[in-house]
């Protein structure tokens, strides 16, 4: 077992990739030197060996709405760039009142809102019953619950889907990749 305290080194042999020359390996020996990471170095070898598993993300763009800054960083950070092997989320809008998520939702395109059910002033849940009845095809809303016996709440406000407080990382990440499939099935079937 290694040392807590032990660096990491690259052993004797070892070959460091580097961005700064594309294409090039270079030979560091034992020198400890760490590199930028390439998303081409973050691609598991598996989908280049493996024709069937490359398949290309959906790309979602997520309206966030919170009114405390902690809940929409809790949010963006379980959900990360890609909740899902199928799913990435390109672009994030945060939203810190409802008047700027209803004009949002009326001029931009979003195909997912992840509204807080404990906002201040105007809640999550109230707003998005007011979206789903005002906005003609309004996109797929997930909203963030109180606690878990707030279901009901969630289905009154017509809420696709719903997770409580406090945020399980695994179940908002599962939430969006799901409405995230069905927004991309909906678009391929439609195209």
């Amino acid at each position: 077992m290694r040392s807590p305290r032990a660096p990491i080194l690259p052993y004797s042999g070892s070959q460091c990739t580097s961005n700064a020359a594309p294409g090039a390996l270079l030979r560091e020996i034992g020198t400890g030197s760490i590199f930028p990471m390439t998303d081409s170095h973050a691609t598991p070898m598996a989908s280049h060996l493996d024709p069937a598993s490359s398949v290309t993300p959906y790309q979602l763009s997520v309206l966030l709405y919170s009114d405390d800054i902690a809940t929409r960083d809790a949010v963006r950070v379980a959900v990360g760039r890609r909740p899902a092997h199928d799913v990435e989320v390109s672009t994030w809008l945060e939203c810190a009142t409802a008047a700027a998520v209803i004009e949002a939702v009326e001029t931009g395109s979003f195909d997912l809102l992840v509204l807080d059910g404990e906002a201040g002033q105007t809640g999550g849940l109230g707003l998005c019953r007011q979206l789903k009845n005002e906005i003609f095809s309004c996109p797929p809303v997930l909203v963030l619950t109180g606690r878990p016996q707030d279901g009901w709440l969630a289905a009154w406000s017509q809420a696709d889907l719903a997770v409580p407080h406090p945020l399980d990382p695994i179940a908002v990440a599962g939430a969006v990749a799901e409405l995230g499939r069905r927004v991309g099935a909906a678009t391929t079937t439609s195209a």
